[in-house]
C-alpha cells in the first residue's frame, strides 16, 4: 500500500475499529479516535517532506483500473495544490478531536462520524478521477448530516436538513456537467480525469460554458458564492463547534479547490464568464462582510465573514493569472487556519459563558487573558495585518486585481476596510470596558485547550512570518495550471 492510500484509509480504519468498542468505554473510544487522526497528520507531515515542490506534476501515483471501458480508476495523486489542503485536513481534524474532550452524549457515534468526514475531506484531495472525486465528495453528506443533526444546537434538524439539500442540489448539476464532458470520446490512456480534460478540448465552445456553469453551481454551494450561501449561517451557528472548525476550515475548502480543477480544465468557458465570476467575488465580499458587520452572534460574524473571505478565493480563481490563482491557493489556507482557530476559541468561549452574544462581554482582556491574547492575533490575520497568514494570501489576489482590473481594486479595498471594522468591533467589546459581574470568574483555557488552539495561532503566525516555503509549495504547480489556461485562452 502507498503513502497516499495509507494516509487516506487511516482514518476509515480507524472508525472501523471504534465500531467495536462498547459505548460505554468513553476514554478508550477518545484516544484511539485522536490517535488515529494524529496518525494521519504524521503521515500528512511524512508526505510533505518527501514531496518535491519543483516538480509540478502528481506525484507518488497510485492507480488501478476499477472501470476499464469507462477508464474510471482507482487514481490517487498529490501535488502543489492538493498538499496544502491535506495538511489543513489532517491538522484541523486533530485539533477538531482534541477540541471535543468535553463532548458527553453519543461519544462513540461522534467520533465515528469525525473520522469518516476525514476520510471523505482526504479522499477528495487526493482522487485524480472524477469519478472518484464525485463518490468522496458525497462521502462527506453522510457524517456531516449526523454531526450537526445530533450534536447540533436548537435548530440543528433544520440547519443539517437545510445543508443537505443545498449540498445534494449542487452535487446533481455538478454530476450533469461530469456525464456532459463523458458524452465525448474517453477512451485516452490514463484516469478518468485525464480523459475528460483531453475531451472538453473537442467540445463547443457553448457547451463548455453550460458545464462549467453547472460545475459553478456544484462548487459554489460549499465554496459559497452569493446566493447559493443559505445554507452557511446557520449550519454553523448551529453545529459544536469542532465540527463548524471543519465545515468552514475544509468543507469551504473543498469548492474553491474542485472549482480550480474545473477552470483548469474549461479555461476557454471560465474566460468567457470571467466578468461573472469577477462580480460575484466582489459582491460576496462586500455582501458577507456587511452581514458580518451587523451580526450580535458571534458565530454569524465569523460564518459571514467566511462568505466574504472565501470572496477572495474566487477573485483569484477568476483572475486566471498566476498570481491570482497562487493567491487563491494561499487565502484557501489561511482562510482555514484562520475560521478554524475563531470557530474553536468561540466554542471554548461558549462552554463557559453559554451565550455568543457579543453585547454581553466585556473585559475579556482582565479575565482570560490567554484567550484573549489569540483570538487578538486570529482577528488580526482576518484583518490581514501584515505578519500574518492573512495578509500574504490577501496580498497576492490584490496585485492579481489591480493588474488586471485597477478600478475594481477599490472594491477589493473597500471589502477589506470592512474585515477590519467589524474585526476592531468585535476586539473592542469583547476586551474593553469595565468587567462585567457575570463574566468575572471565567476559567481561562486550561491545557489541552492551550495545545488546540496554540497549534493553530502558531500556524497563522509562522506563515505569516515564514511565508517562503508555503508559497514555493504550489508554485510550481499553478505555474503549469497557468499555462496550459494560457495555451488554450490565447
Amino acid at each position: 500500500m502507498g503513502i497516499l492510500s495509507l494516509l487516506l484509509w487511516t482514518p476509515a480504519i480507524g472508525a472501523l475499529l471504534l465500531v467495536f468498542i462498547p459505548n460505554q468505554q468513553t476514554q478508550l473510544i477518545r484516544w484511539l479516535a485522536n490517535l488515529t487522526s494524529g496518525l494521519a497528520l504524521l503521515l500528512a507531515c511524512l508526505l510533505l517532506s518527501r514531496v518535491d515542490q519543483h516538480n509540478p506534476a502528481l506525484q507518488f501515483n497510485e492507480y488501478f483500473p476499477l472501470n476499464p471501458n469507462l477508464g474510471s480508476a482507482y487514481a490517487l495523486g498529490v501535488d502543489g495544490l492538493s498538499m496544502p489542503m491535506l495538511m489543513l485536513a489532517t491538522l484541523l481534524t486533530s485539533v477538531a478531536l482534541l477540541a471535543s474532550l468535553t463532548l458527553s452524549p453519543n461519544v462513540k457515534g461522534y467520533h465515528i462520524c469525525i473520522l469518516l468526514l476525514e476520510f471523505g475531506m482526504l479522499g477528495v484531495f487526493l482522487a485524480q478521477d472524477w469519478a472518484l472525486f464525485y463518490i468522496f465528495w458525497e462521502v462527506t453528506l453522510i457524517p456531516l448530516f449526523f454531526l450537526i443533526g445530533r450534536w447540533g444546537g436548537k435548530r440543528r434538524h433544520a440547519a443539517s436538513l437545510n445543508f443537505v439539500l443545498y449540498t445534494m442540489g449542487g452535487s446533481v448539476f455538478m454530476l450533469l456537467s461530469l456525464l456532459a464532458v463523458s458524452q465525448y470520446d474517453l477512451q485516452h490512456g490514463g484516469s478518468l480525469m485525464t480523459s475528460m480534460h483531453q475531451a472538453a478540448q473537442d467540445m463547443p465552445l457553448y457547451e463548455q460554458v453550460l458545464v462549467l456553469i453547472g460545475f459553478l453551481l456544484g462548487f459554489g454551494v460549499k465554496l459559497p458564492i452569493f446566493p447559493l450561501h443559505g445554507w452557511l449561517p446557520l449550519a454553523h451557528v448551529e453545529a459544536p463547534s469542532p465540527v463548524s472548525i471543519l465545515l468552514s476550515g475544509i468543507l469551504l475548502k473543498m469548492g474553491a479547490y474542485g472549482l480550480l480543477r474545473v477552470v483548469v480544465m474549461l479555461p476557454e468557458a471560465a474566460h468567457l464568464l470571467q466578468p461573472v465570476l469577477v462580480f460575484l467575488a466582489l459582491f460576496g465580499m462586500i455582501y458577507g462582510g456587511l452581514l458580518a458587520w451587523r451580526q450580535s452572534n458571534l458565530k454569524a460574524m465569523v460564518a459571514y465573514s467566511s462568505l466574504s473571505h472565501m470572496g477572495i478565493v474566487l477573485l483569484g480563481i477568476a483572475s486566471l493569472s498566476e498570481i491570482g490563482l497562487s493567491g487563491a491557493v494561499l487565502q484557501m489556507t489561511a482562510h482555514g487556519l484562520i475560521a478554524g482557530a475563531l470557530f474553536l476559541l468561540l466554542g471554548l468561549l461558549y462552554q463557559r459563558t453559554h451565550t455568543l452574544e457579543i453585547q454581553e462581554y466585556s473585559a475579556l482582556l482582565q479575565v482570560m487573558p490567554r484567550l484573549s491574547f489569540l483570538m487578538s492575533i486570529t482577528l488580526f490575520a482576518a484583518m490581514g495585518l501584515p505578519g500574518l497568514a492573512g495578509f500574504i494570501a490577501e496580498l497576492h489576489t490584490l496585485i492579481a486585481c489591480v493588474e488586471q482590473w485597477p478600478k475594481l481594486s477599490i472594491i477589493f479595498g473597500i471589502g477589506l476596510l470592512i474585515s477590519a471594522a467589524y474585526a476592531m468591533r468585535t476586539l473592542n467589546l469583547l476586551f474593553m470596558g469595565p468587567i462585567k459581574t457575570k463574566m468575572s470568574r471565567l476559567d481561562d483555557l486550561r491545557f489541552t485547550e492551550l495545545l488546540a488552539s496554540g497549534i493553530l495561532v502558531l500556524s497563522i503566525v509562522l506563515l505569516g512570518l515564514l511565508p517562503a516555503r508555503w508559497i514555493e509549495l504550489s508554485t510550481s504547480t499553478v505555474s503549469q495550471l497557468h499555462s496550459l489556461i494560457k495555451q488554450r485562452v490565447s
